[in-house]
């Protein structure tokens, strides 16, 4: 009932974080586990699930609690190893719950037609590309337009689990030691890219060893690139603008002894930065917290330049979607145009902040090119004292250009969708 209640509302626009707050703190861990594990895998396939409920019935679904929980119901008899017989008593049951006593005999139709009928009407929804992608139309459309060599392989690898992948905390201890710990636990793990971990059966994070030591931070491994990508050196000043819940914050500070601004605009996700550093043993690293927008300096700035900008800019998340499915389902065709405006506002702001020959990095977790390579070309376009360097990625790393494909499961460099332009002032 709580999955339904929770993919409900993030249909209806909730962030999917603020949609499992909402689940009961009173629940077991297992409990709480089970509930975001199956919110997560019905929005990875709402597409499919919601046009198979489509299938079943003579007329749409009004009621959006109603359609949630059939969906909810769908995904486990499809996804997981819950007996068919306890899926459908559930979701009859909760029908009655969560709708009215009517429902229940609806869904208790519908889900047994779809026991006996299952492999025709998968077959004959897949005609669908919506249903069969499970994203929205525009989002289809733009990324076979943006990537026609690999669009399907980037909408496959957006809908599959993604690795629970660790950063080193190397201020605190090394790749070897943290490794043996997790086998000293039972916990397989394996290396992964320059300093990371991949642990292969997801659990809490803050039930693996070494957690509140501060061993290690949750980082995907293409956000991990960010900051060698930024060529940063010891007394080097740096801006991470955009820069909560800090996760690239700490890899600066982590990789070399620089002096770092973090900015952010958001007061509250600032908090996560410090807790962020607490507990990576990194917040008394030389980095000043400052509240302000980025787009605009005097409000925050003292004047003095930078030699380095990390500019983490907002997106629509394209590239990430497999971590945060509800993305696909918020966000609409509009919100890449607006928030293309918005990165180049920012791009303006900050390139005056850096130093002669300093760097500025400008990074996307979207596969959108109007987030990402257009923006990146307009940028230079625009300022002739700004050279594009060539970047290197690792040899199996997937990319185009800068555009850094996401992963399907088990690829050598198993990462999420990234964009990186590295530009030097003249």
């Amino acid at each position: 009932m709580q999955a339904a209640r929770a993919v409900t509302q993030v249909m209806g626009g909730v962030r999917l974080r603020d949609a499992l707050a909402d689940v009961d703190d009173g629940a077991a861990l297992r409990g709480r586990t089970l509930v975001q594990e199956i919110v997560y895998g019905t929005l990875r396939h709402w597409g499919m699930l919601d046009a198979i409920a489509g299938a079943l019935v003579r007329k749409p679904i009004a009621d959006p609690l109603l359609r949630s929980l059939v969906a909810v119901a769908l995904y486990q008899l499809d996804h997981t190893r819950a007996p068919a017989f306890a899926v459908v008593d559930r979701a009859v049951f909760a029908a009655g719950e969560l709708v009215r006593p009517g429902a229940k005999a609806l869904v208790n139709a519908l889900l047994r037609r779809y026991l006996r009928e299952r492999t025709t009407i998968v077959e004959a929804v897949q005609a669908d590309d919506v249903a069969r992608w499970s994203y929205p139309r525009w989002w289809i459309d733009r990324v076979r337009r943006d990537h026609p060599a690999d669009w399907q392989a980037i909408l496959a690898a957006g809908n599959e689990r993604p690795p629970l992948t660790l950063r080193v905390n190397r201020r605190v201890t090394n790749r070897e030691a943290l490794l043996q710990s997790f086998a000293d636990a039972g916990i397989d793990a394996h290396p992964i890219g320059e300093s990371a971990v991949i642990v292969t059966d997801p659990q809490p994070v803050t039930a693996l060893p070494g957690f509140d030591a501060g061993a290690f931070a949750v980082q995907d491994l293409g956000a991990q690139l960010a900051a060698s990508l930024l060529d940063i050196a010891d007394g080097m000043r740096v801006l991470d603008a955009c820069a909560a819940p800090g996760g690239k914050t700490a890899h600066l500070l982590d990789t070399a002894d620089v002096d770092v601004v973090a900015l952010d605009v958001d007061g509250e996700r600032l908090l996560r930065i410090r807790d962020n550093l607490t507990r990576l043993r990194l917040a008394d690293r030389r980095v000043a917290i400052v509240q302000g927008d980025a787009g605009a300096p005097a409000s925050w700035w003292d004047g003095a330049p930078f030699d380095r900008i990390l500019l983490d800019v907002p997106c629509t998340a394209s590239g990430v979607v497999r971590r945060h499915p509800d993305g696909k389902w918020r966000h609409r065709a509009a919100d890449v145009e607006r928030f293309g405006r918005e990165q180049a506002r920012l791009a303006e702001a900050a390139w005056p902040l850096l130093v002669a020959g300093g760097k500025l990095l400008y990074a996307t977790c979207s596969v959108f090119k109007a987030e990402n390579e257009d923006r990146a070309a307009e940028f230079a376009g625009r300022h002739s004292d700004a050279l594009r360097e060539t970047l290197t990625f690792p040899a199996d790393a997937v990319h185009r250009g800068g555009q850094l494909l996401p992963s399907p499961s088990g690829a050598g460099h198993n990462q999420d969708g990234f964009f990186y332009a590295r530009f030097r002032k003249r």
